[in-house]
């Protein structure tokens, strides 16, 4: 019975609405452009999130990262005149790592040097990283074809390579991929592999590869390449010396990464007289990235919510003007014996039916814009059931909220007044 009378009153809503028609289409727009920048907003904000979280992610949560640079003095005493600069992270200091913290489970070097690579009349400046083969366990990257380094490629030294996938289209071209031969420098690499870079920034951190780079064990490195390095520049000659550019060192829980980090840290600090080295951690930045990502969420839906608030607003002046046109017919309702709540009861229908259909046109028009900025932007969108629902919840409270007031004026009416309106 319950149940027949709510069809009952949603069907007399819907009638009392289309009676007029451009009315009700126009008070609903305001619903249907709130509900609307509410999804298209929050997508836009949970793509631009997701994609940063997942290139920090390619970095490693579990990963510390630590990186040779010039120290303030080094940088200015290279301008003024030629010389030898000395600075950066050492061997000994891969070995201290190692041995000093239980957490640890690996520690890659990494050697770094670039140098020209030719393959028949093709010619490339190559990023040559001399690693192990755990770089990647550590730094998970797809194979594109062949293999990537084995143990066994350090203990023969053998003069292998692995390029990434940007290097092997400029050089290999039409030719096979794997087993040619890649002179870099003065050297011959065989070519044992092609795998799938990430370069660019993770947030604050540098992503550790390169689209230019080539791999090679990092026994080959330091034997065919050292630890010195001389550049011309601007008709000055620049000596370096760097034993490892980059140690990434894996920790075996990700709640050890931070204080394995702030460890690793102050045992720089007591071996380097200068500071000519960085620990940038994933962790910390996705944990920021992650905090950013939430007030980035409240901020757009807050500011999407004001729009619902306005389109509330029209719904509540429109029932308000309903209220008065119909004042005759609530007199006749009540006279005849309906009760005041369900005078409440017909209106706040009629309120709730008008902002719960401009909330569902509402989410089709915030599904089709994050498509349309993918489309034509190229920018990730993600849209979330958690949006469609907020919204969709959001709607009906606003018809509940801004529909009560009207309603409950409605039921105030007086019937002898009423009936004497005109």
């Amino acid at each position: 019975m319950r149940r027949f009378k709510l069809a009952r009153n949603i069907g007399l809503g819907i009638e009392n609405l289309l009676l007029h028609k451009l009315r009700t289409f126009l008070t609903m727009l305001g619903v249907v452009f709130g509900v609307g920048s509410v999804v298209a907003m929050l997508s836009v904000g949970e793509g631009a999130s997701k994609e940063a979280l997942e290139q920090i992610r390619k970095v490693g949560s579990n990963n510390i990262i630590i990186s040779s640079v010039k120290s303030v003095e080094e940088v200015s005493q290279s301008t003024v005149y030629s010389q030898m600069s000395i600075y950066g992270l050492t061997y000994e200091d891969q070995h201290r790592v190692s041995e000093t913290f239980e957490a640890i489970e690996q520690v890659v070097p990494v050697k770094l040097v670039r140098k020209e690579a030719r393959l028949a009349a093709r010619s490339l400046e190559l990023r040559i990283v001399g690693t192990t083969p755990t770089w990647f366990d550590l730094l998970e990257r797809d194979i594109m074809a062949g293999r990537v380094l084995m143990p066994g490629d350090a203990q023969n030294r053998a003069g292998v390579v692995v390029l990434t996938e940007f290097g092997a289209r400029k050089l290999l071209a039409t030719e096979n991929t794997v087993g040619q031969t890649l002179r870099i420098g003065g050297s011959y690499y065989k070519i044992v592999g092609i795998v799938k870079s990430e370069a660019g920034m993770a947030g604050n951190i540098q992503m550790p590869d390169e689209q230019i780079d080539a791999y090679i064990p990092i026994e080959v490195a330091k034997e065919r390449y050292g630890d010195i390095m001389t550049r011309n520049m601007a008709g000055t000659r620049m000596r370096e010396m760097v034993e490892l550019h980059q140690m990434i060192v894996a920790v075996d829980a990700v709640e050890h990464v931070e204080s394995v980090a702030k460890g690793i840290e102050a045992m720089l600090q007591r071996f380097h007289k200068k500071e000519d080295y960085r620990v940038s951690v994933p962790l910390a930045l996705l944990r920021q990235a992650e905090a950013t990502k939430r007030t980035f969420n409240i901020v757009l839906g807050s500011i999407a919510c004001i729009s619902l608030l306005v389109g509330g607003i029209g719904i509540m002046n429109i029932m308000l003007a309903s209220v008065t046109e119909r004042t005759k017919e609530i007199g006749i309702r009540r006279a005849i014996g309906a009760k005041r709540r369900q005078i409440i009861s017909q209106f706040l229908i009629e309120t709730v039916v008008l902002s719960t259909l401009g909330g569902m046109i509402g989410i089709g028009l915030g599904l089709l814009i994050p498509w349309l900025i993918t489309v034509f932007a190229g920018m990730p969108t993600v849209v979330t059931g958690k949006s469609v629902i907020l919204s969709v919840g959001i709607s009906i409270s606003v018809g509940i909220i801004f529909g009560l007031y009207p309603a409950v004026r409605a039921a105030n009416v007086d019937p002898i007044i009423a009936l004497r309106h005109e």
